[in-house]
């Protein structure tokens, strides 16, 4: 048994789901849960789903436990096992009822602190990195640990298993680091390019569809996992897969469009409930590929701006955390477009970076430092100057369709981080006293520094907008 993680059900008051691989089929998978006070009383049968590797050929098993019924704000105390083996167990907390403070934190494109084997072409072996493992992949888990969110976001890319010599050392590599929290937490994921993996299912992500569990999107099976929703507190949080409208061929299959609009419209009606839900203040987006990218690395994407941009202004989207770059950067407060702007360049509508109304504007954060060993912090492009990715082209030497790139202007631009590699931010929420008032989403970023892990405060930041309950 290995890789304990916890996951959000569709009501994260009541539902949590725990989840562990096994090196084969096993007898009666399950959790003991209880209360931290009377130990362990129900037993929760979990579900087995497995999938067969595309390159090595071997089946994954994976075990997912959903714990129902569970009490709103409360400690719970649970052990994985089965039939013969020994159990493994974690802690959690359900989200409370009804407005209240919390703390969840964010960043994407993690890697491994390991490495694989690879033939050495002498009919022995070498040892490898596995992909872009860096030992920063670990120490930012501890720096999570030390800020004990509710939930973490993790902004795809999560572990490269996609181009490391062993995709399932790679795999069971980032769920050993991770489950030092996320046995704790629920660590909610999004899909990124290189979940997508080279003959895994219809479209690339059977692996990570089955080794997290959910919540669903009421779409086709081939879909599931890959875009979702949930609501803590006041925050409503959408966790979006962006190579459906991404122009950049990225991932080991050109999947651009393979929900045939699916995934928008999910999008859209999502945001239109929450924001006629007067029980929620913020929206917040997760995602992996960008909207804004002042970095010389992959720049950002008219596709994503295409589709998604015109609904988080439509429907006041407060924050959009993401990855892909591997490095810090967030935009100032943006609404619309730049008049007559090829690229779709966000339009800024304020130019404080202390305290912004995100009634007003939306709010991208980059957070790519999750500890690969290529960042891009040293990749900015002097001020007010990005790039676009607006299409691509014929497939090169790399076996990839070549990005067409625009250079633009860039007024949105807030805040770089330039001299770190690695961090994530931290989100407290203070719904404010009563109804009508002001609500507040106090921001922290944290850099994670080398050799020691130590993490340390680079800036801070507030969000506000007034409640929905009093408009």
């Amino acid at each position: 048994m290995e890789g304990l993680h916890l996951t959000f059900g569709a009501d994260p008051t009541t539902q949590m789901t725990a989840s562990w691989t096994t090196d084969g089929p096993v007898r009666r998978p399950r959790v003991q849960l209880g209360s931290l006070e009377g130990g362990f009383g129900r037993t929760v049968d979990a579900e087995t789903r497995t999938y067969v590797d595309g390159v090595s050929g071997r089946t994954v098993y994976t075990h997912h436990a959903r714990m129902q019924n569970l009490r709103p704000g409360c400690y719970y105390t649970y052990a994985a096992l089965h039939d013969g083996g020994r159990p493994d167990a974690g802690t959690f907390r359900t989200a409370g009822r009804g407005r209240q403070a919390f703390t969840f934190t964010s960043f994407g494109d993690q890697a491994v602190p390991i490495t694989t084997w690879q033939p050495d072409g002498k009919g022995g072996y070498t040892s490898v990195p596995s992909g872009i493992a860096s030992p920063a992949s670990a120490d930012i888990v501890a720096g999570i640990e030390q800020v004990d969110p509710l939930f973490h976001l993790l902004n795809g890319d999560l572990c490269y298993a996609n181009i490391s010599p062993d995709r399932l050392r790679t795999w069971q590599g980032f769920f050993a680091n991770n489950t030092r929290s996320a046995r704790f937490r629920p660590w909610m994921p999004a899909a990124g390019n290189h979940e997508n993996e080279k003959a895994n299912g219809p479209i690339g992500f059977s692996a990570f569809q089955t080794r997290f569990d959910l919540p669903g999107n009421g779409g086709d099976a081939e879909f599931a996992g890959l875009w979702y929703s949930f609501t803590v507190g006041s925050v409503h949080v959408v966790v979006l897969q962006n190579d459906d409208v991404a122009y950049q061929d990225a991932g080991d299959a050109y999947v651009h469009g393979y929900s045939g609009g699916a995934q928008q419209a999910w999008l859209e009606k999502d945001l239109a409930a929450a924001r006629a839900d007067h029980s929620i203040d913020w929206v917040v987006v997760c995602m992996h590929q960008v909207v804004i990218s002042s970095s010389d690395a992959n720049g950002a994407d008219r596709g994503v701006r295409e589709h998604w941009g015109p609904l988080f202004d439509r429907y006041q989207v407060d924050l959009v955390v993401c990855g892909h770059e591997h490095d810090y950067e967030r935009s100032l407060p943006v609404r619309g477009v730049v008049s007559g702007s090829e690229t779709l360049t966000p339009n800024p509508v304020a130019t404080a970076t202390d305290v912004i109304d995100t009634s007003q504007g939306t709010v991208h954060m980059v957070l790519g430092g999750g500890g690969t060993s290529s960042p891009t912090n040293g990749k900015f492009f002097g001020p007010g100057k990005a790039k676009v990715i607006t299409g691509v082209g014929p497939v090169g030497g790399n076996g990839k369709r070549t990005p067409v790139y625009v250079y633009e202007d860039a007024p949105w631009v807030g805040v770089r981080d330039l001299d770190h590699s690695y961090g994530f931010a931290a989100f407290t929420v203070d719904p404010g006293g009563h109804p009508g008032a002001t609500t507040s989403m106090h921001v922290t970023y944290y850099t994670v520094a080398q050799p020691d892990g130590k993490i340390s405060p680079l800036e801070n930041f507030v969000l506000h907008r007034k409640r929905s309950d009093g408009k």
